[in-house]
């Protein structure tokens, strides 16, 4: 039986993206390898939105064309953001492939199997695309694309413009997890805030969660990513209100400079940021708040970068994602603006910034020692069951039943910046 490997590199949206593809092969009859080496057929998901990210696609490429030399009948698809519109140059730059699709074009792809004769009539259906979980978190797209055209971000160029799914479409995917044992779901987006303005009736994501928070059954709702320019007070009174929805937010600033912001592109000040932040917490005391941060951006002083590092220590977020810029090619930042900022200062930046934020996040989980907290149980890893509560600490334990899918009470004993430790109380259901 012919056998297939799916490699994945970048964001949640590739995750849930590669799942759908891995379900509907798993139809057509593969079988998971454990190797690339292993495989009939390969798809590699991937993502350029920094360069380490395209250099690792790049050498996986490479070692694939080896592969097929010496398999001849090894098939190679390529789908996720390295994906552009000139599919004839990405032909004749790799030719070890043998199929190109846009990320999230699973029509393309059932075309494609049709014509290597691995087509059933099931196959062109939007239906075959309906996936198992294999966790009880589901990841569920709700809007592709991306129309803000940050100067530093390619992914408006390979994603495309927003197109939002239908409602009742979320609606019924959701359901159908559900069913299948899923308890919490993660709806995803580019900017996710953005979801249903092109859609005939502009619901908007406030609606969406409101529809979502009556499905039974389903304990927990989670969203991201966000864009602070679309992050309404409808939204915000939405996620105060809603039970399911959890009390997590991923808002990246990138950057604590205005100067800077004008330069991404970001379409906000500090001020107006640090507005919305406040009205946040107002609204939603027991929030826990996740950022992103980018430094060494072209022009950056070293002014600038301490703008950023303040604002970090002002906001107290209990995440920080930091990156260290690089040029994308065919973003506005890669055309107009020299990446001038040495490697050894953004290094310094970030290292920088990594440790204020340990500080910080050691502070903020050192409140939960002695507390009992809920979690939904994801899985096991080294002897330890471990979840997420609803603010999104990550949790470990020990238990010798499965606890997976369950919501237990854990009472924390240890903790870190990155997680927290404890013993199990009681299972809550």
């Amino acid at each position: 039986m012919s056998k297939y490997f799916i490699w994945t590199i970048g964001c949640q949206m590739n995750k849930a993206e590669s799942l759908r593809i891995a379900s509907y092969l798993d139809f057509l009859g593969y079988q998971v390898a454990s190797s690339l080496r292993e495989a009939d057929l390969v798809v590699l998901n991937t993502c350029v939105v920094r360069q380490s990210a395209e250099d690792k696609v790049l050498g996986t490429l490479g070692l694939l064309k080896g592969l097929k030399r010496e398999h001849p009948n090894l098939s190679i698809l390529v789908t996720g953001c390295f994906v552009d519109s000139n599919i004839e140059g990405l032909k004749r730059r790799f030719p070890q492939v043998d199929f190109f699709f846009k990320p999230g074009a699973y029509p393309e792809l059932t075309n494609w199997t049709q014509l290597q004769g691995i087509y059933s009539a099931f196959s062109t259906q939007h239906s075959a695309l309906r996936w198992k979980s294999p966790s009880p978190c589901a990841f569920v797209p709700i809007i592709q694309g991306c129309n803000k055209f940050c100067s530093y971000c390619i992914v408006p160029y390979r994603r495309g413009r927003e197109v939002s799914r239908p409602l009742e479409e979320v609606i019924c995917e959701v359901k159908g997890l559900v069913k299948q044992g899923v308890r919490e779901v993660t709806l995803l987006g580019q900017n996710v805030d953005s979801y249903g303005h092109d859609l005939p009736e502009h619901p908007d994501l406030a609606d969406l969660l409101t529809e979502l928070n009556n499905i039974d059954d389903l304990a927990r709702i989670r969203f991201l990513t966000n864009h602070p320019r679309d992050m309404s007070r409808m939204l915000i009174e939405a996620m105060a209100s809603l039970d399911k929805v959890c009390q997590h937010l991923e808002l990246p600033i990138q950057s604590g400079d205005d100067d800077i912001l004008k330069a991404m592109r970001r379409g906000y000040t500090v001020e107006q940021y640090r507005k919305l932040i406040h009205a946040i917490r107002y609204h939603i005391p027991q929030i826990s708040l996740s950022t992103d941060i980018i430094v060494g951006f072209p022009g950056e002083t070293e002014e600038q970068f301490e703008h950023t590092y303040s604002l970090l220590e002002e906001m107290r977020f209990d995440v920080v994602h930091v990156a260290a810029y690089s040029p994308r090619p065919g973003t506005i930042a890669g055309r107009k603006y020299e990446d001038n900022v040495p490697p050894e200062v953004k290094r310094k930046r970030l290292n920088k910034v990594e440790q204020l934020q340990a500080n910080i996040a050691a502070e903020l989980n050192s409140a939960y020692q002695g507390k009992t907290v809920e979690v939904l149980v994801e899985d096991e890893k080294k002897g330890k069951w471990y979840g997420r509560t609803r603010s999104d600490k990550l949790v470990f334990f020990e238990n010798k039943d499965d606890c997976t899918g369950q919501l237990v009470k854990i009472r924390i004993e240890k903790t870190s910046p990155w997680a927290l430790q404890g013993k199990l109380d009681i299972i809550a259901n």
